[in-house]
């Protein structure tokens, strides 16, 4: 990881100085945890690509205001989830109801793709802000300070909102089995 920050910080001194090249190595390392982010977020492959692509020219746009290099997955996450809320607060109807799971209808045992899907489902039921900080916490692993830059909120917010996220989702995914034995 030591090494990984390093050759960031070093494609961003590029990249400030011009070299396109540079970045596009930097977009090709991070294009991927940043789409699946944003796919989780606004739950729709064609506008999750759209803002995957906005993410990354703002942030070329914006490389020289990014003050600590070492900073940048939290700068480019914070970029990503200003895009996705502004096109949720843009898009979003009124009354939208995620899809419900039904705890008693599982025969025993759920195969990997079933799970995938209550899962899914259970990141559906909670609030925007209790699945952003999942997302944020146990998809793409950053620290709790981290996401409280992100998230432009303290510390005790974030651990607060992922804590009662945490809970909410083994309320809900509790009755699911998840295989073996029945």
């Amino acid at each position: 990881m030591i090494f990984r920050e390093v050759e960031d910080r070093d494609l961003i001194a590029k990249a400030r100085r011009g070299h396109v090249d540079a970045y596009n190595v930097l977009v090709s390392r991070w294009e991927k945890r940043v789409f699946n982010y944003l796919l989780r977020l606004v739950s729709n492959r064609e506008d999750a690509m759209d803002l995957s692509q906005d993410v990354f020219l703002k942030a070329y746009q914006n490389l020289k205001k990014l003050e600590d290099p070492a900073k940048f997955p939290g700068w480019l996450f914070r970029i990503a989830h200003n895009e996705a809320y502004s096109l949720l607060r843009k898009n979003r109807p009124e009354g939208e109801i995620a899809g419900e799971l039904r705890s008693g209808e599982s025969s025993g045992r759920m195969f990997p793709i079933e799970l995938n899907l209550a899962v899914q489902s259970a990141l559906g039921r909670l609030s925007d802000d209790q699945r952003e900080a999942v997302l944020l916490k146990v998809y793409q692993g950053f620290k709790f300070e981290e996401m409280a830059e992100i998230l432009s909120c303290p510390v005790s917010t974030v651990k607060s909102r992922l804590y009662t996220a945490l809970d909410l989702l083994k309320q809900t995914l509790a009755p699911v089995n998840m295989g073996g034995t029945e």
